[in-house]
């Protein structure tokens, strides 16, 4: 089934809170926690990523439905370092190198508007997107860069652009 990589669009904004918080539940990060299930601007992502060097993309398929996304933000406090934000993918679109297609449109698009670096906050339970971070160059560090308030997202990674 063919999919697209395109910008977020106002209309998106119900169909990938729905993919986040379909994939956040497949996973246990539930709302009660620092997940991004939890941030109040789950459901207005269009207009978030519309803030300055923000932007994010969603992939739909060939009906139109959103089955995932993700986007990039300054990390406040670090000019040059973009955050890697809520990369989630619906478990039927898995597995096809979708993925690492929407980081590389995020890592390309950073790269274009100046950002050096690219940090991600994730969790233990995402075993797969860990290994493609890793993949993908992605080093550990030893504590977060910042508060973006994902305090139960242990996993901290950051990687040059």
């Amino acid at each position: 089934m063919p999919y697209t990589i395109r910008p977020i669009q106002p209309q998106d904004n119900p169909q990938i809170a729905q993919v986040i918080r379909d994939v956040s539940a497949e996973f246990g990060l539930t709302a009660d926690k620092g997940y991004s299930v939890a941030d109040p601007t789950l459901d207005s992502l269009f207009e978030v990523y519309q803030a300055m060097r923000s932007h994010y993309w969603v992939m739909v398929n060939q009906d139109g439905l959103v089955v995932g996304g993700a986007g990039i933000a300054p990390l406040i406090g670090k000019p040059e370092v973009c955050e890697l934000q809520k990369m989630y993918i619906l478990n039927h679109a898995r597995g096809q190198g979708f993925a690492k297609k929407l980081i590389d449109t995020c890592f390309e698009h950073a790269r274009k508007i100046g950002f050096k670096q690219c940090y991600l906050e994730s969790t233990a339970e995402l075993k797969a997107a860990l290994a493609l971070y890793q993949k993908l160059g992605f080093q550990h560090l030893d504590g977060p860069w910042g508060n973006t308030g994902h305090s139960d997202c242990e996993v901290v990674m950051a990687k040059a652009l």
